[in-house]
């Protein structure tokens, strides 16, 4: 594919400033957000070719996230296009200050595979609604859902205006190569380095959502229960393969063997068995055999069944894992939850800060120290105390990774200012004007200059 002349033509479209128009954007949000829900059989299809995935999470995790993203848009757009008035100073009166959001021309959406439709819909939506063009490449290893995606959006909308891209490594190379206004790439911390490399040559600007292990921390003051409950919801959730998803669970010493309970009894209950339409499949037979790597069959508190054939893999608890141990290196990114005990609450969070920073972070406890603790001192993406994931469900909130996690935000309104520049305008009169800033220059105007300058 032509991706020079692809891009140029978008560049094109976007110099007739069309995009600009609220009420063109508008249109192009309600037109997506048809054809999504006109089509919610042909993902929810898609999605169980890939994942073995149930049109309930489907709904939950993907689609009902893409719906109420649009309405946000579709309710707020005018207010957040709408120029800020500014205060302005006494040097520059008469006078008047504004900042106008202007969008930053033809952008790059790398979606990834995890959550193929929410991950690569959702920033690209974003960008609609900044005013910006859009070339959008969904991962190709959800190989069924990249092509739905395909399909739709290039049948219904202008190449010049929103195309969809498809391909592997070698294609998405080669599209790297070109000039963006903005790449937003959602995956792996690997592979981001290589996109934000890639960026850096055209000084491109960059959002990078990526991951890391995601630790919940879980003290002697939580309600145990509830914190099994929610943290086995949260891990094993699309089998685990879920970038905010609990990554380990770092647990008091002293109510260890409690909490474990309760973290096998909800497994059961949950009924994660083979073939379940709520327990997904491991999305391939590389990923497959990575997190086969990542069992210590001497480790093993509860679960460990597998099979290859359906790329199973049973909900899996291992216990006395030490920091050093193969899971605890690199981000698991599976239904494998290793549980590391602590005996001070303090010394845990210190060895924690010695990490990497998280893009996702859980506190479940009820001492008002503790969670003090954890929010003034413990960098991380985002997170919730007594829960695990839920914060992404708040579009008032920014979305984001920090560090090695990621840079960059979106969801809401912090979306649209990711795919925004904000523009500083001073509008100054014509008459007014004091003579004091120009030459000749002497001691009195000197003398009021400070005086002017320390108000």
């Amino acid at each position: 594919m032509d991706y020079t002349q692809l891009i140029e033509n978008q560049r094109e479209f976007f110099r007739t400033h069309q995009t600009k128009d609220i009420r063109f954007r508008k249109e192009q949000l309600k037109k997506l957000q048809k054809l999504v829900n006109d089509n919610e059989k042909a993902f929810y299809e898609a999605i169980y070719k890939d994942f073995a995935k149930s049109a309930f999470d489907t709904f939950t995790t993907e689609i009902s996230i893409i719906n109420k993203e649009i309405e946000y848009f579709l309710r707020n757009l005018s207010q957040l296009a709408k120029p800020e008035r500014k205060w302005t100073n006494l040097a520059n009166l008469p006078g008047s200050s504004r900042v106008y959001s202007e969008p930053l021309g033809t952008v790059l959406v790398i979606g990834a595979w995890n959550y193929p439709i929410q991950l690569s819909l959702l920033p690209a939506i974003s960008a609609i609604a900044a005013g910006n063009t859009v070339i959008l490449k969904p991962s190709e290893i959800a190989h069924h859902t990249m092509l739905v995606i395909q399909n739709l959006i290039n049948q219904h909308f202008k190449p010049d205006f929103f195309h969809v891209c498809i391909g592997g490594v070698e294609e998405t190379t080669e599209i790297l190569k070109q000039k963006f206004d903005k790449i937003f790439f959602t995956g792996s911390t690997q592979v981001g380095k290589i996109v934000y490399e890639a960026a850096a040559k055209n000084l491109t600007p960059v959002v990078l959502e990526l991951g890391g292990k995601s630790p919940a921390i879980v003290t002697a003051d939580a309600d145990l229960e509830v914190a099994a409950r929610r943290i086995v919801w949260g891990k094993f959730i699309n089998a685990g393969q879920t970038c905010v998803a609990p990554d380990f669970v770092l647990v008091e010493e002293k109510i260890k063997d409690h909490f474990l309970d309760y973290l096998r009894d909800y497994i059961k209950k949950f009924d994660y068995k083979a073939g379940s339409e709520h327990y997904a499949q491991i999305i391939n037979d590389k990923n497959y055999a990575r997190l086969m790597q990542l069992i210590d069959r001497g480790k093993i508190y509860f679960g460990g069944n597998t099979d290859p054939g359906t790329r199973y893999i049973e909900p899996t608890v291992l216990d006395n894992v030490n920091w050093d141990d193969e899971v605890m290196r690199e981000e698991i990114f599976g239904p494998i939850l290793p549980v590391v005990s602590y005996k001070y609450f303090r010394e845990a969070m210190n060895h924690l800060a010695q990490l990497e920073k998280p893009l996702a972070a859980y506190l479940f406890s009820n001492n008002p120290e503790e969670i003090k603790f954890f929010k003034d001192n413990y960098s991380f993406g985002g997170g919730c105390i007594n829960d695990v994931m839920m914060h992404l469900s708040n579009d008032a909130l920014p979305f984001g990774g920090v560090g090695n996690s990621g840079m960059g935000n979106y969801h809401g309104k912090y979306g649209f200012e990711a795919f925004s520049h904000k523009k500083a305008v001073l509008h100054r009169k014509n008459w007014g004007e004091p003579a004091i800033k120009y030459p000749p220059y002497t001691a009195k105007k000197l003398s009021l200059i400070r005086k002017l300058l320390s108000w």
